[in-house]
């Protein structure tokens, strides 16, 4: 599987640093290694490798690909998917190599990578400190096998793949479950809510105040 990495310009091996496992959506999939992070990609992967967030928040970032007609959480059954377990022995290999601080190790993902994100979450209990999905969901009945963690939600009113009426329905049965859940809505925002989502002025300092709760 190919993947990109990010490596903080401040790395010192001597310190341990946060991680964000970016899900990319299922116009990133193949095997160039670069529609993982880049068009549509492009937001959820840089915003992290700003400057000005490296310099509060240096972060490594790690961007796997999916393969063209895969998918990070299909089909849905007991078993972690294929790509999603890839996926996570490629953030074994980096924490085994690089200086993580696996106590600040975060997920985010769009679309199919939101639902993505909300697999990771389950196959993987007590991994991640955070996460960030966008307009993903699983169904209803799958909320109370995901970890009360921390996890801001992002849905588009208008989005005609998501369907709002859906995404609230598991919103509602995560918060049922004991969720911590920050949910946002943006009214008359189709599917690219990622436009959105990625300008909120609290995002990085919302992620990188997390820390996985032993």
């Amino acid at each position: 599987m190919p993947y990109r990495l990010f490596v903080p310009p401040s790395y010192d091996p001597k310190k341990r640093y946060p991680l964000v496992l970016w899900l990319h959506g299922a116009a990133g999939r193949g095997n160039d290694n670069i529609l993982e992070i880049s068009e549509g990609n492009t937001l959820g992967t840089h915003i992290w490798t700003k400057p000005e967030n490296q310099a509060k928040f240096p972060a490594f970032v790690l961007a796997p690909q999916c393969p063209a007609e895969k998918f990070w959480a299909y089909p849905r059954d007991q078993h972690m998917p294929e790509q999603l377990r890839v996926a996570l022995e490629i953030l074994d290999a980096v924490e085994t190599e690089f200086s993580i601080d696996r106590d600040r190790v975060y997920v985010a993902g769009q679309s199919m990578g939101g639902e993505g994100t909300w697999a990771a979450l389950r196959y993987a209990p007590g991994r991640f400190a955070a996460a960030l999905s966008l307009c993903g969901y699983l169904a209803p009945e799958e909320a109370a096998a995901v970890p009360h963690i921390p996890v801001w939600i992002f849905q588009g009113e208008d989005d005609p793949i998501v369907p709002l009426a859906e995404a609230r329905t598991f919103v509602a049965a995560l918060r049922r479950a004991g969720g911590e859940i920050k949910y946002q809505e943006y009214p008359g925002i189709k599917h690219q809510v990622w436009e959105k989502a990625f300008l909120e002025p609290g995002l990085v300092d919302w992620l990188s105040a997390k820390k996985r709760n032993p």
